[in-house]
């Protein structure tokens, strides 16, 4: 199994490798020594490309930070798409 890449949530330069593949981990950064969430890097990757140039399918300024997550974690870790979601009112 190939090693995947966790960022820290709070200073979000610090990463750790792990042999295995989850959403994410919660664990001390040695960076920042926040305990934090470690997120999956493919899905801090889709969050920064969100943040760049907001989908125009859904209301991205609307979500806060962990609905963000959510989202561009169920894009990248199962078989939903942008037409998956809604922002409600």
């Amino acid at each position: 199994m190939s090693k995947r890449k966790y960022r820290c949530l709070n200073c979000r330069d610090h990463t750790v490798t792990r042999a295995f593949d989850t959403a994410h981990l919660s664990m001390t950064c040695p960076n920042c020594g926040s305990f934090e969430r470690f997120v999956n890097e493919a899905v801090f990757r889709q969050y920064a490309d969100f943040e760049a140039s907001p989908p125009a399918e859904l209301d991205w300024g609307r979500l806060d930070r962990a609905e963000k997550f959510v989202v561009c974690e169920r894009l990248v870790r199962s078989t939903r798409t942008l037409d998956d979601f809604t922002v409600g009112t």
